[in-house]
């Protein structure tokens, strides 16, 4: 019986090794396989870069604010059609907002990217002074004419070897509509956008090729819209019989900025008056003021609101009108996946960044040299020191980044609370431009934001093919998900199921801008780059 007992054992043992020899083998194998198709991508996207060219200056050269990206969304879902990508219009109710998919099984992986423009900030490419191409009308003052050519050539390269080898999965393309107004993203999410989506990756303009994990510096948001309703008089007959609505926003607003000094640093709040009445000798009978209010956590974003909302009411009582609030947007705090931002991270390693051309530090140096006030900190004009970025900087993790005092916001932050999330930034702007300024426009059609996209396809592509491929990867982000992100803390927006997105913000000056700018919309056609189009010279020449 011992022999027998000590055969069945060994027999077992055996068995276990070369089991465990097989996984390994099979390991290795995928992880070799993974290596290979990670350079046929880095190579496919490379010879797409013409595309990728086409598609940010055409973006450019839409320059649509929120809610009104139809050219721009017009083109891109047509460049997926055409590509076998099944399109969607009208999610959550946006006209401008859709989806794009591919594949019918397997891991299902989002890829998203902002695209839309900012008012007022029209600007000649490619030109180091500030020149606007129609004055007054919007542009791309936060480069996000660059992030949808990123994911749409990294998808189209993931595609081409899916189906080349077989790989199983899906692909969900879908793009920020009205992220400067902070105002779709949580619809998506509520709307259920990214119910049956496994994992997704996010891009933004930057100045390298970075990513981080863990609570973002940013703030969550509200935003938020208080109407007063009053009384009208003749201004001057018998303003005693008119109860002024814009009384009440001049006081709402009086209080808020007496309450500042006792809310907490983190903490930022702004407002425009946005409807003031319409003329002085009428008592106004209606006045609105929009509200952001932003702090680092769910918490503080709510605190704020409901003290936003006792001062609105407050405001009424004291000058017998009444007063509405719309919800206009809303932004959650961030918070991006350790695992993918690690294996991001690695990736960034093999691409590397854009070799940066003498033109190319020539530009970013003109930039510098005659906007020194518009630059973030202080540069000396003089210096000559490189800006564009050429080493890649650490990955950004809490304890590198230290405590948040707030900042900007980013309504990511509402599907990084649904599904394991990361931001790949790319560098395709010039470095400390600040941001919503005409400066952080000016490179946005050139080589260098023509570059940064590339680069950062490149990122994203890999990092897509880490998701599909590597067994453990997609299990080891679900698990920080709901084990570490989800611990403490869960998604609570402000927004309500009655709530419904502000597609009538920017129409109106839509409608006087964009007869004006189709004069100027990109004919890749005719022209090899809108620099060319618009007669420009790259770099500007003293």
């Amino acid at each position: 019986m011992s022999r027998c007992h000590n055969l069945a054992r060994f027999q077992k043992k055996v068995l276990a090794t070369v089991v465990l020899g097989s996984m390994i083998a099979s390991t290795n194998l995928i992880a070799q396989n993974l290596e290979e198709l990670k350079h046929v991508a880095i190579s496919d996207i490379d010879d797409n870069a013409k595309l990728v060219q086409e598609m940010v200056d055409s973006v450019f050269s839409f320059a649509e604010p929120g809610f009104q990206e139809f050219e721009t969304s017009r083109y891109i879902t047509d460049i997926l059609a055409e590509n076998g990508f099944t399109i969607e219009m009208g999610a959550a109710g946006i006209p401008t907002a859709w989806t794009a998919t591919w594949g019918d099984s397997g891991p299902k992986i989002g890829l998203g990217s902002d695209i839309d423009a900012l008012l007022g900030l029209s600007q000649k490419p490619g030109f180091a002074t500030i020149e606007p191409l129609i004055p007054g009308a919007p542009g791309h003052g936060e480069g996000h004419n660059s992030g949808m050519p990123a994911i749409v050539a990294a998808a189209l390269a993931v595609k081409g070897i899916m189906e080349a080898h077989d790989i199983e999965g899906q692909l969900m393309i879908w793009p920020g509509v009205a992220e400067e107004l902070l105002a779709t993203k949580a619809f998506f999410v509520r709307d259920g956008m990214f119910d049956d989506v496994d994992a997704n990756i996010f891009t933004h303009v930057s100045r390298d090729l970075s990513t981080s994990w863990g609570p973002s510096g940013g703030n969550g948001m509200v935003s938020v819209e208080y109407t007063f309703h009053g009384k009208t008089a003749h201004g001057a007959g018998s303003p005693w019989s008119g109860r002024s609505a814009l009384d009440a926003v001049e006081i709402m607003n009086y209080a808020w900025n007496m309450r500042r000094e006792h809310l907490p640093l983190t903490q930022r709040s702004h407002y425009i008056i946005s409807n003031g009445g319409g003329q002085p000798n009428i008592v106004p009978g209606e006045a609105s003021v929009w509200y952001y209010f932003r702090d680092t956590t769910f918490e503080g974003v709510r605190n704020l609101f409901d003290i936003g909302n006792t001062i609105s009411e407050a405001a009424a009582q004291a000058t017998e009108t009444t007063v509405e609030r719309r919800i206009l947007g809303y932004a959650a705090p961030q918070h991006a996946n350790k695992p993918m931002a690690e294996a991001a991270y690695e990736n960034f390693k093999m691409v590397g960044l854009p070799e940066w051309t003498e033109d190319d530090k020539a530009f970013a140096q003109a930039v510098k040299r005659e906007n020194t006030v518009s630059f973030v900190s202080y540069v000396d004009p003089e210096e000559e020191e490189d800006l564009l970025v050429t080493e890649l900087s650490p990955l950004s993790t809490p304890e590198t980044r230290g405590p948040s005092m707030g900042g900007g916001s980013d309504d990511i932050g509402d599907i990084m609370w649904n599904v394991p999330t990361i931001t790949i930034r790319y560098p395709s702007n010039v470095p400390n431009t600040i941001g919503h300024h005409v400066t952080a426009a000016m490179a946005m059609a050139t080589p260098i934001a023509h570059k940064g996209a590339v680069n950062g396809a490149k990122a994203v592509a890999l990092t897509v093919l880490d998701l599909l491929m590597d067994p453990d990867l997609l299990n080891e982000a679900r698990d920080y998900f709901e084990n570490v992100q989800l611990q403490g803390q869960n998604y609570e927006p402000v927004i309500g199921p009655d709530d419904q997105p502000a597609i009538h913000l920017n129409k109106e000056i839509m409608d006087q801008m964009r007869p004006l700018m189709r004069e100027y919309y990109y004919d890749p056609e005719q022209y090899d780059s809108y620099l060319e189009q618009l007669g420009i010279d790259y770099p500007p020449q003293s």
